[in-house]
């Protein structure tokens, strides 16, 4: 199985693609990561010689956005959330709207993050 745990320089290299990179000027932070994300079907260049994001790598940029509203809004209810982010974490039932505005979190939501900071304190180990 691949070690497909990303760096933060990588999942930055996948925004600055998903925000649309000529390959020309890619620049530094792409060019140092495009090979293994490229490994990663995360990256892919086209025949006219773009690098784009496939279909794996949108994924994990969601999944990232989606991470970091729930450990936001574990800080601040108020915080805010990108609309598809916050239908996405609604209809999985990890969140819930408040009566003054903002989301809190469920159970579920707490759970789910719970789990993923154990996840990542046993990976840096």
């Amino acid at each position: 199985m691949k070690n497909e745990q990303l760096t933060t320089d990588e999942y930055d290299a996948l925004e600055l693609v998903r925000r649309g990179v000529k390959r020309d000027t890619a620049g530094a932070c792409v060019g140092r990561n495009a090979k293994r994300l490229s490994g990663l079907k995360m990256l892919e260049y086209t025949r006219d010689g773009r690098i784009v994001l496939t279909e794996k790598g949108q994924q994990v940029l969601f999944l990232r956005r989606c991470i970091k509203s729930l450990t936001a809004l574990a800080d601040d209810p108020q915080a805010p959330l990108d609309s598809d982010v916050v239908r996405f974490l609604s209809i999985k039932s990890h969140i819930a709207p408040l009566e003054d505005g903002g989301y809190a979190l469920t159970d579920k939501g707490r759970e789910t993050l719970d789990d993923i900071t154990r996840q990542q304190q046993q990976q840096r180990r």
